[in-house]
């Protein structure tokens, strides 16, 4: 007989490790940096329980090292896809008719398994497969991983706790339930703690999960699943397929028992998912419940009171840690004239002290953006900035893809602001 209520504990975040020269942290880095360096993995989909490989073979890559082959993933199609779904709808009634407190353990054991012995090897392929520098793959992969896992837990306890008033001769109760069909999570490459996320958060109250990876993050989303797998989450639960975005949305969107969207990325995709789920509606068993984060065009404005050296450092690493590859990315500035001068100075001074390059060196402040296509598009930002009339190139411009798609932090001075740099997401380290 299950009668008990259990309330986890109030966590605590994870606390950051600073990876200082001869710290065990750092030698344990460096050590599982070179052990995948020197291996090729094979990182198969995940359905069902099941390994899956494929005949397309797609090669995971360095981004600031794009001839270094990690290792390679089978690309599935619209059959693999099906298969996910089916796997997802057949392990559904035992994963929701678990007892909570046997769920909730799972995804507190993947959390300490992140915390300890699989920390380095998150960080690592976070580092190699995405070039995050080690602070941005600690604070990341390591820390806010861990923390979702063990802050949704507490907050779904919570929920379950909140229960109606009971009046006199009257006892009221609400079941939580989980959605009726499964859930689809679209997750991108900048994050791997948001990848997670958008797959284990859904999970955690009873659903079941198709989960596509963007392809730029194969390699901590294969590792991830291998800590879900590990931590005991049944097989089914969380299905992993590697397709083709639009072929995999299609077959997903069309099917009957589509219950529910879990979503990062671009606003234009989202929009264009929205719609069509819209579109669809009548085919639906239920109502898909429709979860999204976009992009943005974040800004800083200084008021002429500022601190001058507050706000170069705002500058400098809200606009180019991780490369500008964050939604949140400091992408515009609104500076005050009789500040600008100072600010100016003490910027061009102190960008001279960033270091871009490989990630492996961990005294880098930068490494490269995420694929040739993505520098593409920046550069293409940063060429016709340079031919732009009443538009200064400060700082940066130089874009090298001859090793890793390298783009230098690049400062560009507007005089109208509604140029294209100042109302368009960039998404790079401009």
């Amino acid at each position: 007989m299950e009668n008990q209520i259990i309330n986890p504990a109030m966590p605590s975040n994870e606390p950051v490790l600073d990876y200082r020269k001869g710290s065990p942290e750092r030698l344990e880095l460096e050590d599982t940096i070179r052990q995948f360096k020197g291996q090729e993995i094979n990182a198969p989909m995940v359905i069902g329980g099941q390994k899956i490989e494929t005949q397309e073979r797609v090669a995971i890559r360095s981004p600031h090292n794009h001839q270094r082959v990690l290792g390679y993933y089978g690309m599935g199609d619209e059959s693999h896809v099906k298969q996910a779904i089916e796997a997802a709808l057949a392990a559904k009634k035992e994963w929701e008719s678990m007892p909570w407190e046997n769920k909730k353990s799972i995804f507190l054991k993947a959390a300490d398994l992140l915390a300890g012995p699989y920390r380095s090897a998150i960080n690592a392929a976070t580092m190699l497969g995405q070039s995050k520098t080690i602070i941005q793959a600690e604070l990341d992969s390591a820390c806010e991983l861990i923390d979702f896992l063990r802050f949704n837990v507490y907050f779904a306890a919570q929920i379950y706790q909140d229960q109606p008033i009971s009046s006199e001769g009257i006892f009221n109760r609400v079941d939580y339930r989980p959605l009726e069909g499964f859930v689809y999570a679209i997750t991108p490459f900048n994050f791997t703690a948001i990848a997670g996320n958008l797959c284990t958060a859904p999970a955690m109250l009873g659903n079941t999960v198709v989960w596509k990876p963007s392809d730029k993050q194969v390699y901590s989303a294969h590792l991830f699943m291998e800590v879900l797998e590990k931590a005991g989450l049944p097989s089914g639960v969380i299905n992993l397929v590697y397709a083709d975005p639009e072929k995999a949305t299609d077959v997903v969107l069309s099917h009957r028992e589509f219950a529910g969207l879990h979503f990062t990325g671009s606003t234009k995709v989202f929009r264009s998912l929205w719609s069509r789920i819209g579109q669809n509606i009548g085919n639906y068993k239920n109502y898909p419940r429709i979860v999204g984060e976009t992009g943005g065009k974040d800004f800083i404005i200084a008021h002429p009171s500022a601190d001058v050296a507050e706000v170069t450092t705002a500058l400098i690493r809200g606009a180019f840690e991780f490369q500008g590859q964050k939604c949140s990315a400091a992408s515009r500035a609104y500076l005050p004239s009789s500040l600008w001068e100072k600010i100016k100075e003490r910027l061009l001074s102190e960008i001279q002290n960033v270091v871009m390059g490989e990630v492996e060196n961990l005294e880098s402040f930068m490494g490269a953006v995420i694929s040739e296509a993505a520098f593409d598009r920046i550069s293409g930002y940063i060429e016709r900035a340079k031919a732009a009339q009443g538009v200064e190139v400060l700082h940066g411009g130089h874009c090298d893809k001859s090793k890793g798609y390298f783009i230098e932090p690049t400062i560009l001075k507007v005089e109208d602001n509604q140029y294209e740099t100042m109302r368009e997401e960039i998404f790079g380290p401009v």
